[in-house]
C-alpha cells in the first residue's frame, strides 16, 4: 500500500504498524518522536497496535524545549 511520510510517498506492506514504521524510516531518537497520522497525534502507548491504511500521511514530530 501506498501511504506519506514526511511528505514522501512510500510503498510499505498491508500490515504496517507506526512502530514498525518508525523503525523502517529509522527515526532518530525513537523514544522522543511524537507521530500524526492525518493531521491527529497518536497517543505513545498505541504505538505497537496502530495499523496504517492506504493513503495515509505520517510526520514524525519531535518538540523542543528551551528556556532563557
Amino acid at each position: 500500500m501506498q501511504i506519506t511520510v514526511s511528505g514522501e510517498r512510500r510503498e510499505v506492506p498491508n500490515d504496517m504498524t507506526l512502530v514498525r514504521l518508525i523503525r523502517l524510516a529509522r527515526v532518530e531518537n525513537p523514544d522522543y518522536v511524537t507521530v500524526a497520522v492525518n493531521d491527529v497525534f497518536v497517543d505513545g502507548k498505541d504505538l505497537e497496535t496502530f495499523e496504517l491504511h492506504e493513503g495515509d500521511r505520517v510526520e514524525f514530530l519531535y518538540f523542543m524545549g528551551g528556556g532563557a
